[in-house]
């Protein structure tokens, strides 16, 4: 348990032992607010005393420097990825803003959308063992193989949505896909792995339609893997962050969307808490500033602020569990 000590200590930026954390913020729809999120939540942190690094991951429609006010980044990641740079260190930019950098994701390179998986691999080891605190990926929409790797690569994979029935739609279809891909990296069992392909269309003539049906389908052929992916299943916890909420039903959402994952699909979401609507947001990226630095005071940045701070609880949570293992 964290005590108000623990919790205190996170807040006021004192040392701690805490490991290096990897959060990815994606939701498979464009227009949820990733780019906002990941960029105010580095903010947050940042303010806490914590060394941040924010990545654009989004390959193809990088943003994320407009949403901290920063002019395009003369070193990006297609320069790492055309091999302009042994390390990834050499496209690091600084945002002006104490504890934060950036690295910025490709302009006018339609190549790196879809990296070669030699490439992918290369991008997320060096990623992961870049010298911050806390590292966040500002995912792009949709669910290509590359958002979902750097989806699953996270400590915390934290999903934004709308309360917009096609954002709904499009979060549970991220939720799946991701669960799909984890059960693949899983198995290397060729016959299995052709089973789990299948899985992921929703019409597949293999009547599965659930993670649930999955699992029981490969324990039939092979127990000890249907065991692995049972696991892996209890295992996988994202976290989801309702955006732009405006009554009491819009808040309820998170609650009814954990409550659907677990019935229908076995899986354990984490409903971190909600972002009210807010014309300081339109207001600040109109300007080109980050809500955090232009309106700290404003209703959605003391959201964004608990959301922050449930976020290092639940990982303080998560270490302590560690340390007395």
């Amino acid at each position: 348990m964290v005590t108000k000590a623990q919790t205190s200590s996170l807040f006021k930026g004192e040392p701690d032992t805490q490991r290096k954390e990897i959060w990815a913020v994606g939701g498979g729809k464009g227009g949820t607010g990733k780019t906002f999120l990941a960029a105010n939540l580095g903010l947050c942190l940042s303010k806490l005393g914590k060394r941040v690094l924010l990545v654009d991951a989004d390959l193809g429609c990088a943003n994320l420097h407009t949403a901290l006010g920063m002019s395009p980044p003369s070193a990006t990641l297609s320069d790492f990825l055309k091999g302009k740079g042994r390390s990834i260190t050499d496209v690091l930019s600084e945002t002006g803003i104490p504890n934060l950098s950036l690295i910025s994701g490709a302009q006018d390179f339609l190549e790196i959308a879809n990296p070669k998986y030699g490439e992918k691999l290369r991008l997320i080891r060096q990623i992961q063992e870049l010298d911050f605190e806390y590292i966040i990926l500002d995912l792009g929409a949709g669910t290509s193989f590359t958002i979902l790797d750097f989806f699953l690569i996270s400590d915390h994979g934290i999903l934004t949505v709308l309360p917009e029935p096609t954002s709904i739609e499009n979060v549970y279809r991220f939720i799946k896909s991701a669960f799909y891909r984890r059960f693949k990296k899983v198995v290397k069992d060729p016959q299995i792995r052709e089973i789990i392909t299948r899985a992921m269309d929703q019409k597949n003539e293999l009547g599965i339609r659930t993670p649930h049906d999955l699992i029981q389908q490969v324990g039939l052929i092979n127990p000890m893997v249907g065991g692995r992916l049972q696991e892996a299943m209890s295992s996988f916890t994202p976290k989801l962050i309702v955006n732009q909420v405006r009554t009491k039903d819009d808040i309820a959402l998170g609650f009814s969307m954990r409550s659907s994952c677990s019935k229908y699909f076995g899986i354990q979401v984490e409903y971190l808490g909600y972002i009210e609507y807010d014309d300081y947001v339109w207001q600040a990226t109109k300007k080109k500033r980050a809500l955090l630095l232009e309106y700290p005071y404003s209703g959605s940045a003391r959201c964004l602020e608990k959301v922050t701070h449930n976020l290092l609880t639940q990982e303080q949570l998560t270490f302590d569990l560690l340390i007395r293992k």
